[in-house]
């Protein structure tokens, strides 16, 4: 061999020995369990595994990149937390490898080739001079040591006996112990983590499912083995129906883990308080073992799960399991004054008709009770099903609120555009009082991260929106906005040249109005004129409305309504507020309001299966890790050294006691031992 390759060897050797040096030692172990510790407090802190809307909104876009990149969302299944882990157990095991051996063997060790003359260098230490003989002077000796719980043993130097006595040598195995603690709580923890999943999609090329299809059709890329040692999976299933495939995250899409039995729903119970939060709720399931067939029935239950053949199921959330509905959708564009009956399922899409716009909409919910606080006149905010599920999870107490009210059922969707682009609705099957008139609420909002604004649209005598949406029909028709500008001239203009610039006025106004609201009539004025255009306007368009709506009811063979009576304050009060929901209605980002007119409920229990074999694991790490405090803190290494040399027919005695922690205990116990030496001995001392 060259000298460059036996240089190059050498240098190999001397670069892993380096490395295995620093993965082993204490500082680097240290460093890596601080690294855990910041990481576990920003998991603490930072609530994990929410919708990336909501950290945008706390962080901003930037600060939500720069923290994406460190996957902070999910920092106990990041990669780096992952490697960190893994970089501590290796550390932790080179650790104990180095030095376990080393205490086992001093463990054992009595040290009793210790040299006679280097106990004078002890600071507990005591000369004794006895009548005894070495022989019987150190059978007496042990016979002490023995009654006080010491192990000794004897070695003879020629004449002269070393009599080395050890007890509390357990208190080593408290740093073994704890060390190796350490390593298996780890091990336990990464084996529930995710990396048995990333495992596999690494070595055995599986492929997350990131479109929609049906569990039959993912191929075998799509699926994780049966026999996976560790996975914490989802399973959504709804009444009457049956799963044995769970949901487990992978990145941007999802793998289909089977499981060993079949869950069937066979009823999902749901109790409420007043304020509309769930008290309890519990599935009762038929389990049906895949591999010998055997069936039973259970009951799952928040805090009560199913365990069975190595898995266990939780009760994690419930959801709405495909109910049907039925709605009328309200056109808001054009002439067109008559709704369409449609239908739909909760969790999947449709596409309106084409006079309707030809949008998809995808039905995301049904609530079928909102309780919700209207003490104030706010409009409702329906809370989310994690909400819900909280107020089971969570304390049972509620505060008093005399403004809650049951609002009725409502219906969430989204309408998506031929661009994408999609905003979610919320609304109610029932007209709501708000200030003492019933409307219907028509909530929007751009995305799950925004509150739900509201159109309200006035119910008329019938409970229903179709007098309104026949006001809107005839806003948008221009010869009856005409009739209805010059109706409104006749009555409020004398004959001649005013009443044609009323009716201009009039008409102009309408027309206006109705492709913009009320910001369309005040964009173009000069801001200081804004307030007086409006105080002229706004009771121009809701009495040329009045003589639309009238209109719009001879249309339909419906009588004038009669200025005067007992049903004309409140017939301008829905006036009043048609006229704010018209104004609203060029901002209200759809061309069509799907109105919730009846639903059969189909209920879906969400479940959480997991097989977490590493909490076994972890409960005995613990176990060894309380063993470990106890030894170190609790049990005490002492030893004990008696040098005994002949003297004049008699013996000399050197005693020296050593611990590893010094303490006031300690001196008291070698004061004892001293004591029990000198009345031992019968002889003069020399006590330092």
């Amino acid at each position: 061999m060259s000298r460059a390759a036996v240089a190059s060897s050498t240098h190999s050797r001397a670069l892993g020995a380096d490395v295995i040096e620093l993965l082993g030692s204490m500082r680097f172990a240290i460093s890596l369990l601080v690294f855990i510790c910041v990481a576990s407090l920003i998991g603490t802190v930072l609530p994990q595994n929410q919708g990336a809307n909501a950290y945008v909104d706390q962080f901003g876009p930037f600060w939500f990149a720069v923290f994406d990149r460190f996957s902070i969302w999910h920092v106990y299944n990041s990669a780096w937390f992952l490697l960190i882990m893994a970089f501590l157990v290796v550390s932790t095991t080179l650790c104990v490898l180095r030095n376990a051996p080393k205490m086992l063997r001093d463990m054992r060790s009595f040290r009793e080739y210790v040299r006679g003359s280097s106990l004078k260098a002890f600071h507990h230490r005591v000369e004794l001079s006895s009548g005894l003989p070495p022989d019987r002077a150190c059978a007496e000796v042990g016979a002490l040591l023995q009654a006080q719980g010491f192990r000794y043993r004897v070695r003879e130097d020629g004449d002269s006996r070393m009599v080395a006595a050890k007890k509390g040598a357990a208190n080593r195995l408290g740093y073994i112990f704890a060390h190796v603690a350490i390593v298996v709580i780890c091990l336990g923890g990464l084996l529930d983590s995710e990396l048995p999943v990333r495992l596999q999609t690494w070595l055995f090329d599986k492929q997350p499912v990131t479109g929609n299809m049906l569990i039959s059709d993912v191929p075998e890329s799509g699926r994780l083995s049966a026999r996976n040692p560790s996975f914490r999976a989802n399973m959504l299933v709804p009444d009457g129906k049956q799963s044995s495939v769970g949901i487990v995250a992978a990145g941007q899409g999802v793998l289909l883990q089977p499981l060993p039995f079949t869950l069937k729903l066979n009823k999902f119970h749901i109790a409420y308080y007043d304020t509309g939060m769930p008290s309890d709720f519990r599935s009762d399931v038929t389990v049906t073992d895949l591999a010998t067939g055997k069936t039973f029935d259970q009951t799952i239950q928040v805090n009560e799960p199913l365990h069975y053949r190595g898995v266990t199921v939780y009760q994690s959330s419930f959801d709405d399991g495909g109910s049907g509905l039925q709605l009328k959708a309200w056109p808001l564009r054009g002439a067109a004054a008559q709704p369409v009956d449609i239908s739909g399922t909760v969790g999947s899409e449709a596409r309106l008709p084409a006079s309707l716009g030809g949008l998809t909409v995808d039905y995301t919910g049904l609530r079928v009770i909102n309780v919700e606080d209207m003490g104030d006149g706010r409009d409702p905010q329906p809370a989310d099903v994690a909400a819900h599920v909280a107020a089971v999870t969570g304390s049972a107490a509620r505060p008093r609120n005399d403004g809650l009210r049951n609002v009725g059922p409502s219906v969430q969707y989204r309408l998506i555009g031929a661009d994408g682009q999609a905003h979610e609705f919320n609304q109610y099957l029932l007209p709501v009082k708000i200030d003492d008139a019933p409307v219907f609420l028509l909530g929007v909002r751009d995305n799950a991260s925004q509150p739900y604004r509201y159109l309200r649209v006035p119910a008329d005598d019938q409970g229903s929106m179709a007098e309104f949406m026949r006001l809107r029909a005839a806003l948008d028709d221009a010869a009856l906005r005409d009739q209805a500008a010059q109706r409104f001239a006749d009555r409020n203009a004398p004959e001649g040249e005013q009443r044609d610039l009323m009716f201009q006025a009039a008409r102009g106004a309408l027309r206006t109005f109705a492709r913009d609201g009320f910001n369309g009539i005040i964009d173009a004025a000069p801001a200081d004129q804004r307030e007086k255009i409006l105080n002229f306007a706004v009771p121009m368009i809701q009495l040329s409305l009045t003589e639309l709506r009238d209109l719009a009811r001879a249309r339909q063979g419906e009588p004038a309504l009669a200025p005067q009576g007992p049903d004309a304050e409140r017939e301008r009060q829905w006036m009043r507020l048609a006229v704010l929901a018209l104004a609203s209605l060029p901002d209200y980002p759809a061309p069509v309001a799907l109105q919730l007119t009846g639903f059969e409920q189909v209920q879906a229990s969400v479940f959480q299966v997991a097989r977490s074999p590493g909490k076994t694991i972890v409960y005995i790490g613990c176990l060894l890790l309380v063993l470990g405090v106890f030894s170190m803190f609790y049990i005490r290494e002492r030893r004990v050294w008696v040098w005994i040399r002949p003297q004049d027919g008699g013996s000399a005695w050197l005693a020296a006691m050593t611990t590893q922690r010094r303490t006031l205990d300690f001196n008291h116990e070698f004061e004892r031992l001293r004591d029990a030496l000198r009345r031992l001995s019968g002889g003069p001392d020399h006590d330092v």
